[in-house]
């Protein structure tokens, strides 16, 4: 399956851990590396310099080049890197230089430097649109107390703002609503442990987290989950669950690079103010990793 080029959003796009070496410096052979290592095994994308790619500690200069980075490994029409900035002007800048890149589509959280109100939000989506990629919007209420509630969206889309969002709320009985407001708004599977859910209820893309240590196994399940096909995806879905739900949780990007390190690719640690998991946040993730490899999940 190819990505659509028109909607290059589509499909699995893999919010990708950004690998770091001993001294914390960014490892770009590694980052490439593993970007053409996710399309490989059937992944439609990438996003790069999201929240798992750690993008609040990377420098300005660290930021380009981790976008550069990725459309030289993988083409630009499957990079959709992360614009958040807490300044519109600035998220506009970015976007800008996701073109200059020949990146296809661009992904946006709201303002979240304070707590938004809708005129705000739409004028930060307004002034990013001008940088002429399409945007797809970032919905994480969790994190950053703006929701963008589906009467919202539908107003960003009608404005023609956004062309599709990432829904991370949590709360898959929006789908529906989102689908009845805006039919033509592509809703994007938010949080890995509502893949599902989202999934049978119309997503037309998963921007996802486990799949850096697990693509193959986790490309099956959205096919499968996506196609209808609940006797594929079900039993999919149960095995990787207890790892999925670690994308929800605070300790998200600790946690997958470790399965990533479990699984034979390199995590690595992460920049502060991040800190190790606790001993047993570790051990759960460890035996939950172990069994899905022991299942033959990859």
């Amino acid at each position: 399956m190819t990505t659509d080029r028109h909607r290059p959003w589509r499909g699995v796009l893999v919010a990708t851990a950004l690998p770091l070496t001993a001294d914390l410096a960014v490892d770009h052979d590694a980052f490439a590396e593993h970007c053409a290592w996710l399309v490989a095994n059937g992944c439609d994308g990438v996003v790069p310099n999201g929240s798992l790619g750690e993008y609040q500690v990377l420098t300005p200069e660290e930021r380009v080049r981790v976008v550069e980075t990725a459309v030289a490994a993988v083409g630009g029409e499957r990079v959709m890197p992360g614009v958040a900035a807490y300044g519109a002007v600035e998220a506009r800048r970015w976007a800008e230089r996701a073109a200059e890149a020949g990146c296809g589509a661009v992904m946006l959280l709201p303002p979240n430097a304070y707590r938004a109100d809708e005129r705000s939000v739409l004028a930060h989506y307004a002034e990013v649109a001008r940088a002429g990629l399409p945007v797809v919007a970032y919905n994480n209420p969790i994190d950053t107390k703006v929701d963008l509630v589906p009467e919202l969206l539908a107003r960003l889309h009608g404005e023609g703002y956004v062309q599709g969002v990432k829904e991370f709320s949590g709360d898959v009985r929006r789908a529906y609503r989102i689908a009845e407001l805006a039919p033509e708004l592509d809703l994007l599977i938010g949080a890995d442990d509502v893949a599902l859910e989202l999934a049978v209820a119309g997503a037309k893309g998963w921007v996802a987290g486990y799949p850096n240590a697990l693509p193959r196994s986790s490309v099956e399940f959205y096919r499968a989950a996506v196609a209808g096909d609940l006797e594929t995806a079900l039993p999919l879905y149960r095995q990787l669950h207890p790892l999925l739900r670690w994308d929800s949780r605070v300790e998200f990007v600790q946690a997958i690079k470790l399965s990533m390190d479990i699984a034979g690719r390199y995590g690595g640690p992460c920049r502060p103010p991040r800190v190790p998991l606790a001993p047993e946040q570790e051990a759960a993730v460890r035996a939950a990793t172990e069994k899905a490899l022991a299942a033959g999940l990859g």
